[in-house]
């Protein structure tokens, strides 16, 4: 099926559009639930405001990311790093300093 040009409110269920393209498509306002979006790529596209719960995202790779205003809580952080620097080291050093703050 070919959409070009068109403005269209679609309701898709219980379907495989697995390598489907989508390219200069406004998608705002989309609600996604119980997706497979393995091996999906996103390039060049504005995520802003967006909020994700319960979702696996092993193996994910961000760059030349514009992260501002990223909040990341109650989370698996093993194995993940922020420019090479494992984030439960940075997560560790940072509370040893807090500790120490209020120790000394």
């Amino acid at each position: 099926m070919k959409l070009h040009e068109r403005k269209e409110r679609l309701e898709v269920g219980k379907s495989d559009l697995s390598g489907s393209v989508f390219d200069d498509v406004n998608m705002s306002g989309s609600a996604f639930h119980n997706i497979n979006l393995s091996g999906a790529s996103v390039d060049d596209a504005n995520m802003s405001g967006w909020c994700v719960n319960s979702v696996n995202l092993s193996g994910l790779c961000l760059t030349k990311a514009n992260l501002a205003g990223v909040s990341i809580g109650d989370s698996c952080y093993e194995g993940m790093t922020i420019d090479g620097i494992p984030v439960t080291a940075m997560i560790a050093a940072y509370k040893a300093a807090q500790a120490a703050r209020t120790d000394g």
